[in-house]
């Protein structure tokens, strides 16, 4: 742990406007009592804490050297963004991280003014900065804007893209990379740090300007010589040749955690009439907590923690993740089809690929955060006879949606996607519900789009897309742990587009996709107690319908509902459908649709979500009672008189 002085200045700093009241002598104090707050308020609340502790020093040195919010800081990702919502006067709220009505673990526009631009997918910051810059230079406005991304963001051929325009902002945009993990530079010292003022110093600046003024009176070819030579000199020395070609002004690298190096850096380039710059800074994720440093994921994502011996809670024993069955299953898989390959995108562990990569190591690839290539890296393995499986989260995928259309589904490539954290996912909120994959993949010609309703059901399913040759299939299935049922010795290949049965009734029929079916069961159970004999099917498919079980149903029983965890668009809006085009509903029968709503849904524990989204099984059952339109024996449907 950090000690922290009797006098705490944090107490002092409301806002970044009190933070530049100190004196530049007692920052050292605040950033130590910054990341010892830190760690006590994800201590209590769990979530991101390695990134923040690496980026302490460099909050407080952003915060006391712009004039924050009129410079807009902009944090890629925003995982990191704790101990900035510590000083922007979110204090008092710091313990309610990831809490249902508390703070957002990520920047949220709606949370305050210091967070000019949400974030939570990566290597966005500096498309949005130059957005900023480029606006506050059109209307002749001040303010700066500083985008802060990390190396493993900068894996995303979006950062480059944004890089490669932002000539038009001129001294305007900052970008700061922070060097956490990729270490593409060593470790810095003295001298990196004396070069790196003296660089970003405008006596420097201003004799490199006149040098140009000057070298442009001679002749083109000596113009160009002299300049290709002062970039690589100073290439030589501090790195950066790549971001200088991309027309940025490159300082660094410098120690992160060494406020005097980075205050005076960062004087000289907000006053640089230079730009863009790009400030390269070197930081260790966890810094200042053993338990995190020590750790070999430097505790990115954590549970509640003691603060004192970093021991994690510990969720009691029960079944095992759906990520873990699918990295298994395929890993076993593997053993007797070595065509089958696993490729994810930067998410090893939390997609499973991890235990596939254990047993598999050839065959299992990592492309960084880079969903494009990773999926037309599929569609080229699949192109040439292998079975590769992309597992991407779902709310990841949609970044690589041009990709998944006409690299795979128009060429009709066997690429396999296993869509994890489908449907609602609690404390990362909105930005990471997997609530549109449904929609956006069962409108594509060709795929073929399954949905596990439990553990078992996945194993099926991963199996069953290994076998599968003749086009794109995708399995979605939803973060977290299984429901309980025992795992298959053998697996079983599943018949595409064919549903199944799994409780019988006469009145009412419930049409479930994905692991809304344990709620589905619960509902029938009340259906049948109030007397109304209830059916309840797996369709296990969203595309293709088995078209003759969803006609059989509707043809055979007087109220039909669709239940699914995805947006409008998807299993509801194709079954209607099928049920408009062949006229099945002219004979009076009544079919609702239940879906997640049409909203983004905040944080909150997972329970909670799925009972706003009226997807329970109390909403089932007055979904089924309202659309009969009468009372069941016995009961008085909500609203109605006695």
């Amino acid at each position: 742990m950090v000690d922290v002085p009797e006098t705490p200045l944090l107490d002092t700093v409301h806002t970044p406007e009190d933070l530049r009241k100190l004196k530049p002598a007692q920052l050292r104090q605040l950033a130590d009592e910054l990341r010892a707050e830190t760690i006590s308020a994800v201590g209590v609340t769990g979530g991101h804490l390695g990134s923040g502790l690496g980026v302490v020093e460099l909050t407080v040195a952003i915060h006391y050297i712009f004039n924050t919010p009129e410079d807009r800081l902009i944090w890629d990702v925003g995982h990191q963004c704790y101990p900035h919502k510590i000083l922007t006067g979110r204090r008092d709220r710091i313990r309610t991280l990831r809490q249902g009505g508390g703070l957002s673990g990520f920047t949220k526009r709606t949370e305050s003014e210091y967070d000019p631009f949400g974030a939570a997918h990566s290597s966005t910051s500096i498309s949005a900065a130059l957005g900023f810059a480029v606006a506050n230079k059109l209307n002749d406005r001040p303010g700066k804007a500083v985008a802060v991304i990390g190396d493993g963001a900068m894996s995303a051929g979006m950062a480059y893209e944004a890089m490669n325009n932002a000539e038009a902002a001129g001294n305007r945009l900052i970008v700061i990379l922070n060097d956490n993990d990729m270490s593409i530079a060593p470790p810095v010292g003295g001298l990196s740090a004396y070069l790196a003022r003296l660089i970003s110093s405008s006596e420097y600046i201003g004799l490199r300007s006149l040098a140009k003024k000057v070298t442009k009176k001679l002749s083109r070819r000596v113009h160009k010589g002299l300049g290709k030579a002062e970039e690589f000199t100073r290439g030589m020395v501090t790195g950066g040749t790549l971001f200088e070609e991309l027309g940025f002004y490159y300082v660094g690298p410098i120690d992160g955690h060494n406020l005097d190096h980075l205050i005076p850096v960062l004087e000289n380039v907000r006053d640089s009439e230079q730009g863009p710059i790009l400030v390269h800074v070197v930081t260790k994720k966890g810094k200042g907590y053993g338990p995190a440093e020590n750790a070999a994921d430097k505790y990115h994502g954590v549970q509640k923690f003691d603060v004192i011996t970093g021991a994690q809670a510990k969720a009691p024993p029960g079944p095992p993740s759906y990520q873990n069955v699918f990295g298994e299953t395929l890993a076993k898989l593997a053993e007797s089809d070595d065509r089958i390959v696993a490729i994810t995108a930067a998410m090893p562990s939390g997609t499973g690929v991890d235990k596939f990569a254990k047993a598999h190591p050839g065959r299992a690839f990592d492309v960084g955060i880079a969903e494009q290539h990773a999926v037309t890296f599929a569609a080229g393995l699949a192109a040439q006879g292998m079975r590769p499986f992309c597992a991407i989260y779902s709310t990841f995928l949609q970044r690589a949606f041009d990709q998944v259309v006409h690299d795979v589904a128009i060429q009709n490539l066997p690429v396999r996607f296993a869509i994890d954290r489908a449907g609602l996912v609690g404390a990362d909120g909105a930005t990471h519900a997997g609530s549109f994959d449904i929609t956006y993949l069962a409108t594509l010609p060709n795929f073929v789009v399954m949905a596990a309703a439990d553990e078992a059901e996945l194993v099926h399913m991963t199996y069953t897309a290994a076998e599968y040759d003749a086009g794109p299939i995708a399995v979605r299935y939803p973060r977290g742990s299984g429901v309980g049922i025992a795992l298959p010795e053998t697996p079983e290949k599943l018949e595409i587009g064919k549903g199944r049965i799994v409780r019988e009734g006469k009145k009412v029929a419930i049409l479930s996709l994905g692991t809304r079916l344990a709620e589905a069961l619960k509902a029938a159970d009340t259906l049948d107690a109030k007397g109304l004999s209830t059916t309840v099917a797996d369709l296990r498919f969203a595309k293709p319908l088995d078209e003759a079980l969803i006609r059989s149903l509707l043809t055979t029983h007087e109220v039909a509902v669709t239940v699914e965890e995805g947006a409008i668009g998807g299993l509801g809006a194709h079954v209607l459908t099928m049920a408009s085009d062949e006229g099945l509903t002219d004979g009076g029968l009544k079919i609702r649709t239940m879906r997640l709503p049409d909203i983004f849904q905040d944080h909150d524990k997972p329970e909670k979500q799925y009972d706003e989204a009226g997807l329970n099984a109390e909403h089932i059952v007055d979904t089924v009672l309202k659309a009969l339109r009468h009372n069941a024996p016995g009961v008085v449907e909500e609203g109605a008189r006695a």
